[in-house]
């Protein structure tokens, strides 16, 4: 029966290896364990026990000390979302009434609307709030020094 409890143990970890929730990985400590308990006994019921009681007793214990430290982000900003935050500059005065209106981001030229039914002049620096769609909502930077663009 120990052979069960190695093939066992050994796909608990190949799962483990293609996710990152290390949730499996316990399973197959749990595994390895029934299969030491198999050594010992021959009762599938005493192995099934040992690989139950210990899977949970790690899962309970050791998976919020392993969350300690293991960070994952909650969300990592992608596409059109990594601009929020960002500032910019104004290459063609934006007007929320017209409908029109550009600016520069890293050198990439996006649609762009006022957070407030404001008029944004030519060569005004901005800060991107959120995306509207295909366009990027701003707000005026109140340090118009535009050097670093």
């Amino acid at each position: 029966m120990w052979i069960f409890w190695l093939i066992a143990a050994g796909i608990f970890f190949i799962i483990e290896m293609a996710t990152i929730g290390f949730l499996v990985f316990w399973l197959g400590i749990g595994a390895l364990l029934a299969m030491v308990t198999s050594f010992i006994t021959d009762s599938i019921l005493i192995q099934s026990i040992v690989f139950l009681v210990t899977s949970t007793l790690l899962l309970i214990f050791t998976r919020p000390l392993v969350n300690k430290f293991i960070k994952v982000p909650k969300e990592i900003k992608t596409n059109a979302y990594s601009i929020i935050g960002k500032k910019g500059i104004v290459i063609s005065k934006i007007n929320n009434i017209e409908g029109n209106g550009q600016i520069k981001i890293d050198g990439d030229v996006w649609s762009a609307k006022g957070l407030q039914d404001e008029e944004i002049p030519k060569d005004t620096e901005v800060e991107i709030v959120e995306i509207d769609g295909v366009k990027a909502v701003v707000k005026k930077v109140e340090n118009t020094s535009t050097s670093s663009i």
